[in-house]
């Protein structure tokens, strides 16, 4: 411990109760747990720390200033074999100068997701650590084949160490967090997320989040190669997903500073950052730096943007119903912040309301944007009147009620109604999927607004939506041009394929495979007609009884019954049935077609020839693909990677005609 300078009962006071409360966030981050404070809440905090820590002498053995990450709770601990710690950080660009020094360093991002490290041996991977607490991690290494962005098996055959950051991206944490139908599950941000997912030790849940690897630094390679840039270029050839770079120096820092956070600032990075990362290129130079508190000298420096506050005056909270939670959001006169118009932000549930203090219209409000990406409101300066929790849901104005979660005590909003529309995203996510009506633009985040303003209720009323486009041109994130491309989407999908509607349907049980073997057995009318008449489908091969009784059951659901007549009077579903040829010439063989295709009209089309002969067409290359279609055979694609390292044969459009057709 340091030398004491000058502590009075009120310092340590505080200094201790910064301790404990940085590490408690700590703690529930690691650990996957909801999120204690935001990344601009956690820096104020250990900001102020430090400068009591400074000014008093006083630092606890536990402050966060003196580790790095937290130690998770279950699963199995394992030491590291070279520490993971953390970089020290700044806000200044005069202090990454003068690091950089008249050396050469290099730029990148710094990604804001959970640090994990890799180990190979033999050219295999044989170790998956999560950071810990810098000196300790959990093995993870069950993950391995539901994690993408890092081969299993390289050509190196010597002790290889990776560092690298596990992310998810904007578009799937919405995605994510939109059909979380346990509250308790719901995660703050893609970061949270991330950690929360990995925490679970499930592989198919993980591999579902579509959880990234991007390597950030080779921490060791047996053969010398001294520069940080070669090094990251050895894991890029490796088959790694490397973090993006740029070489530069201190005259040059700021200007790329000024484009990289540009990036950020225009919408262009799918997975979130919190910052900037310099290392310099001779890393013989970076290995010898000190050990400080819990970060090495030379290691790196992180550049974390200055976060720009805004004060304006709240006017409405605006609540939206999600699957079963009805979360608020502030409405509030537009700010500039970070070169954009920003005038809502989430509230996330009612405890969070209640911790910032937020009132009624009017309400004096101070709001960022966090990691310059998500509006987010920080405090309270002038609360007037009280916020109004809504008794009635948006969607479908059923009586609400306030739950307190067993776990953590968060107070959230619900809707009592199990039939509200906005209860059931993932049946009309599954009814506009390509497998089903393929129905472009009709995310779950725009399905729920509409649902939100009244103008969905039922699957027929997408194709209904005309009637209210004068309203949805003047929702924010809408305009002439967008609305054109909904109404076209729309329309397009009018006439349908019969296996892609039962398929859109959300019959419990009834998939695409099922869906096929109904329609070539039946044709669309003759599956019509055994629902109204009440009789099976358990004779059809492929259906058996237990899937039988589920569309039978489906349709004697009143609603399911009306909501199919309603859907008919809007679509035409061609009447005709797609027999499979049990010989075909695919019978018995799986393939993964990517990229551009030039014979068929689009791989829609080419997956439905594949699947006539028998054959089966799936999304990712794993072992049990026989082939990879892909017109460009040299292709530096994930896929084509994956491809080569299980020795799966790579063949082109017209291979494959001259082969299967």
């Amino acid at each position: 411990m340091a030398e004491i300078k000058t502590v009075n009962d009120n310092d340590r006071r505080r200094i201790e109760e910064l301790v404990a409360l940085l590490n408690d966030a700590s703690r529930a981050y690691y650990n996957g747990e909801e999120e204690k404070m935001s990344n601009y809440e956690w820096d104020s905090f250990f900001d102020e720390l430090k400068e009591l820590e400074e000014k008093t002498g006083y630092i606890m053995p536990e402050s966060p200033s003196q580790n790095t990450g937290y130690e998770s709770e279950g699963g199995n601990r394992e030491a590291h074999e070279y520490p993971a710690l953390s970089l020290a950080k700044t806000k200044l660009v005069s202090e990454l100068k003068e690091w950089a020094g008249e050396r050469e360093i290099w730029l990148s991002w710094k990604l804001d997701g959970l640090t994990l490290v890799l180990t190979y041996d033999g050219g295999s991977l044989s170790r998956i650590l999560t950071r810990g607490n810098g000196t300790v991690g959990t093995n993870i290494t069950v993950l391995k084949d539901s994690i993408s962005g890092f081969p299993k098996k390289i050509g190196y055959k010597g002790h290889l160490v990776v560092r690298g950051e596990a992310t998810i991206s904007y578009p799937d944490f919405e995605e994510i967090n939109d059909t979380i139908e346990d509250d308790d599950e719901k995660y703050a941000n893609p970061r949270n997320l991330a950690s929360g997912t990995l925490a679970l030790l499930d592989p198919a849940k993980v591999k579902e989040r579509h959880v990234q690897f991007n390597a950030f630094t080779l921490v060791h390679i047996d053969d010398d190669i001294k520069s940080w840039g070669g090094r990251m270029d050895f894991l890029e050839k490796a088959g790694f997903t490397v973090v993006d770079r740029e070489k530069t120096n201190a005259e040059g820092i700021e200007a790329a500073i000024e484009r990289w956070t540009a990036k950020v600032e225009n919408g262009e990075m799918p997975i979130p950052v919190d910052g900037l990362v310099i290392a310099y290129e001779d890393n013989d130079y970076a290995s010898t730096g000190s050990v400080t508190g819990h970060h090495a000298t030379r290691a790196g420096y992180a550049f974390k943007w200055q976060d720009t506050e805004a004060v304006t005056k709240l006017d409405h909270i605006e609540w939206s119903c999600a699957v079963s939670t009805i979360s608020p959001v502030a409405v509030f006169e537009p700010v500039q912040l970070e070169g954009t118009t920003v005038s809502r932000a989430s509230l996330c549930n009612i405890s969070e309301m209640e911790r910032l203090g937020i009132g009624g219209k009017g309400s004096v409000i101070r709001c960022i944007k966090a990691n310059k990406i998500i509006p987010k409101i920080v405090g309270v300066n002038e609360k007037a009147g009280e916020a109004e929790i809504p008794s009635e849901c948006p969607v479908c104005h059923a009586v609400t009620e306030i739950r307190v979660s067993e776990n953590s005590g968060t107070k959230t909003l619900h809707c009592t109604n199990s039939e509200c529309p906005a209860k059931h995203l993932k049946k009309y996510t599954r009814f506009v999927s390509k497998s089903g009506m393929d129905i472009d633009g009709l995310s779950i985040k725009t399905m729920l607004r509409f649902m939100n303003e009244g103008f969905i209720h039922d699957f027929a009323d997408i194709y209904r939506l005309s009637k209210h486009f004068d309203n949805i041109r003047k929702m924010e994130g809408f305009g002439e041009k967008s609305v054109e491309n909904m109404a076209a989407a729309i329309e397009k999908s009018r006439d349908v394929n019969p296996v892609n509607f039962i398929f859109a349907l959300c019959i419990p049980m009834i998939g695409l495979d099922a869906a096929k073997k109904i329609v070539g057995k039946l044709n669309f009318d003759g599956f019509l007609k055994r629902l109204e008449d009440g009789l099976g489908f358990d004779e059809i091969d492929g259906i058996g009884s237990e899937k039988s009784k589920s569309i039978t059951d489906w349709y004697a659901d009143r609603h399911n019954a009306d909501s199919l007549a309603e859907l008919l009077k809007e679509v035409n579903v061609e009447n005709s049935g797609a027999e499979v040829d049990v010989n075909g010439k695919c019978a018995g063989l799986t393939f993964v077609i990517t990229g551009d295709v030039y014979q068929y009209k689009n791989r829609a089309e080419f997956k439905a020839y594949v699947e006539s002969q028998n054959g089966t067409v799936t999304g990712s290359v794993s072992k049990k693909t026989d082939f990879l279609v892909n017109n460009d055979i040299e292709s530096n694609s994930s896929k084509n990677k994956k491809a080569k390292e299980l020795g799966i044969p790579i063949i082109t459009e017209k291979e494959f005609i001259e082969r299967f057709c």
